[in-house]
């Protein structure tokens, strides 16, 4: 019984010691690394440059480079076995493309970028003040037949509030502007031939006062009143087209303007800087008219009642006909 035990124990041990020996004379085959390199060009086969290039795989982490100047990328040491390629670029759609790197395999590849369907325009937003001196621009070249100045209107139905720079603007062009000069001209050839201002007299000396007296007149109360008081009590000078509504609230609202406006914050307030603009600009007169016809406060007082009147039915033509003979007037949305 013994020796049968052994010798039935002594092939076992053999056929171990040889699987063990087997085993032990099997080695793994190692991988080496390969590179992936390529070209990113678009549609006409011209290179593009900065695209971003993101190479994702299971046997490694992702990477990523960006094309250079040459539209070429490259990636070292990569790994053996599936791998993908996402190319993006602004403007292009997104690409991919994939394959399986063999054991130190240097795979090239061209990826070929196609326009995207979808372009986002990008939009730059103007400042506050960038958009009023638009609407300024506008308003400088509004004029009934394409002759009178008409800038103290704006037809834009979102205004933006102008800045004191902006207002002084509108005056100084209002106050220059050759039309202006004529109309000043044509007021004070009237009042020569009617004797207004007799203390004057006639003839070019008598022409001349009378036209300087009126120029003084509207240089000081479009100053004051459209520039200076504007600017220092934040109120806006121009009149806002209604346009829409009844007759009678548009009719309303035209007269209601020569005593209240809009101040730089949107909201309706009483006008100060018009009712004291005319009362200003009535003082101011005094200096300058001839003694007889210098009553103090009467001449102020009526002078301020003057303007205020004339800007209401100013605002009451500007309502209801001067749009349809205003010429370059913007269109807006």
């Amino acid at each position: 019984m013994a020796f049968r035990f052994k010798s039935a124990l002594i092939p076992l041990a053999f056929v171990s010691l040889g699987w063990t020996c087997l085993c032990l004379g099997q080695t793994p085959q190692a991988t080496a690394p390969g590179s992936i390199s390529g070209t990113v060009v678009d549609q006409s086969g011209a290179v593009v440059s900065g695209a971003r290039v993101t190479l994702t795989g299971e046997a490694h982490s992702s990477q990523e480079v960006l094309s250079g100047d040459n539209g070429q990328f490259s990636f070292a040491k990569v790994a053996s076995g599936a791998f993908e390629l996402t190319i993006t670029s602004p403007g292009f759609a997104t690409q991919t493309s994939s394959g399986v790197l063999g054991s130190g395999e240097t795979r090239i590849v061209q990826i070929a970028l196609a326009v995207a369907a979808n372009v986002t325009d990008v939009q730059v937003a103007l400042s506050r003040t960038e958009v009023a001196q638009e609407q300024v621009k506008d308003e400088e070249k509004q004029r009934v037949f394409g002759v009178f100045p008409n800038f103290y209107v704006t037809f834009d139905p979102h205004p933006v509030a102008l800045t004191s720079k902006q207002k002084f603007e509108l005056a100084w062009k209002t106050t220059i502007d050759p039309v202006t000069f004529a109309i000043v001209g044509g007021i004070a050839g009237v009042q020569q031939a009617q004797n207004t201002f007799s203390g004057y007299g006639q003839g070019a000396s008598g022409y001349a006062k009378r036209f300087g007296a009126g120029y003084a007149d509207l240089v000081s109360g479009t100053f004051i009143g459209s520039a200076i008081l504007p600017s220092l009590l934040k109120q806006d000078p121009r009149y806002f087209y209604k346009g829409s509504g009844s007759k009678r609230s548009r009719i309303l609202y035209a007269i209601a303007n020569s005593v209240i406006c809009k101040g730089d914050n949107g909201h309706w307030q009483p006008n100060y800087s018009n009712v004291l603009g005319n009362l200003a600009a009535g003082g101011i007169s005094n200096l300058y008219y001839p003694a007889q016809n210098r009553n103090g406060a009467a001449l102020t007082f009526e002078n301020a009642a003057i303007g205020i009147g004339a800007t209401a039915a100013a605002n009451l033509v500007e309502e209801f006909l001067m749009r349809k003979l205003t010429t370059n007037i913007p269109k807006h949305d």
